[in-house]
């Protein structure tokens, strides 16, 4: 009988399906980078997986949807095309009638030395100057600095391209701040409010965030525990403070449920668990990867959540006490006291959920499976000095062993 694996079975299941998504395109190192294992433990449980669905060369395609599940994605996608038909010039970016894109003026006001340019032989400079009520002077400055404008101009369009590269790369959810960060990350030293003006310029923007439904009903019967975090959601070092939710996502006409742990020192993803209930085992399978993932060894460490009845369920403090976990509670109806949490599922809602409707529940998985690995491995995060959590611990234990050594 051979060992049982350090990972957790959902991990597995989920490990799989995201080097498949790849295409072929990326390598098992690649993957296994972001999932934070290494390319053979990736490439054994591929192979695994190939075994037990009876395929014995490559690697294959992933099984195809079954015939329901092909019918909802279809429908979804029917449905989503309808509407485009009805307001396909908004949604492609055109302005609305009267909207006021071209004002009377403006092509004057914005271009006109190009206009004194482009009339100059025909009406001469100092009567078109004379019309316009500009100067003649400023006209043949602007001559002059042609050369120097082209310069600028050629730097500019060079940085646009670099941007839309970084932008695509992060599929489209990076704001200013963060993709100035990526830029500077790349050694291209580059002012922040340049990069806005040319993303405004050219509108390109990161995603915007958007309202959630609640999904925390409190048990009243539950005893509570003490608030150990009150809203301080800082910590000097790994595992001193971890913070957990649940939320939820549509699939077709179903619900898949989704629960996360993290560390409020890195803002690392320790452990998640998606289910298609809201029962107790959701918050224990997650807190019980997120101690996986730290070795087991988590003694003392505060795990903060809102007053939801799964993590007051009687179950759950069980599982926490075995681990030596001291559980923490907000108050009931406010958001602000699990702020970490709350500002981390806006993240994920933004980045994933827009794209397109979820209609199977194979789908949502890997598409969240997906957002989480990028999240810790590559997603630049302001609090954390624009470095993703994976960075920041490599950085946090380093210095650690350093001021240890010395």
């Amino acid at each position: 009988m051979g060992r049982k694996s350090p990972y957790p079975a959902e991990f597995r299941n989920d490990a799989v399906p995201l080097y498949r998504a790849g295409g072929g395109k990326r390598t098992y190192a690649a993957v296994a980078a972001d999932v934070g294992v290494t390319g053979e433990t990736l490439r054994s449980r591929v192979r695994q997986a190939d075994e037990q669905a009876g395929r014995r060369h490559g690697h294959g395609e992933p099984a195809g949807e079954s015939r329901d599940e092909e019918l909802a994605r279809l429908r979804a996608e029917s449905g989503r095309l309808r509407k485009a038909e009805k307001g396909v010039g908004t949604r492609a970016g055109d302005s609305a009638a009267g909207g006021g894109l071209f004002r009377e003026g403006d092509e004057v006001k914005t271009h006109r030395w190009d206009f004194v340019s482009a009339h100059a032989e025909v009406f001469g400079v100092q009567r078109i100057c004379r019309v316009l009520q500009v100067s003649w002077s400023g006209y043949y400055r602007w001559i002059d600095g042609a050369k120097a404008r082209a310069e600028r101009q050629a730097a500019d369009d060079a940085l646009v391209a670099e941007i839309r590269e970084v932008h695509t790369m992060h599929k489209g959810t990076y704001g200013v701040r963060r993709v100035h960060a990526e830029l500077r990350g790349f050694g291209h030293a580059v002012n922040r409010k340049r990069v806005e003006r040319l993303m405004r310029l050219n509108r390109i923007e990161g995603r915007h965030l958007r309202r959630r439904k609640r999904t925390t009903v409190p048990d009243r019967l539950a005893p509570p525990a003490p608030d150990l975090v009150r809203r301080d959601f800082s910590a000097g070092r790994l595992d001193e403070k971890w913070c957990g939710d649940i939320t939820y996502v549509r699939v077709g006409g179903w619900w898949l449920y989704l629960a996360c742990v993290l560390d409020v020192c890195s803002r690392r993803v320790l452990g998640y668990s998606m289910a298609s209930h809201m029962r107790a085992e959701l918050v224990i399978d997650a807190l019980t990867m997120a101690v996986t993932t730290r070795g087991g060894h988590v003694d003392r460490v505060v795990f903060h959540a809102d007053r939801g009845s799964q993590a007051t369920a009687a179950a759950f403090a069980q599982v926490c006490d075995g681990f030596g976990i001291r559980r923490s509670m907000g108050r009931v109806g406010s958001s602000y006291d699990n702020a970490l949490a709350e500002s981390f599922w806006q993240g994920l809602t933004r980045e994933t959920m827009h794209k397109r409707p979820l209609s199977t529940m194979r789908q949502a998985r890997l598409e969240i499976f997906q957002w989480l690995t990028y999240y810790n491995a590559r997603r630049r995060h302001n609090a954390l000095d624009y470095l993703s959590p994976v960075e920041f611990e490599q950085q946090h234990l380093r210095a650690a062993k350093l001021s240890i050594a010395a």
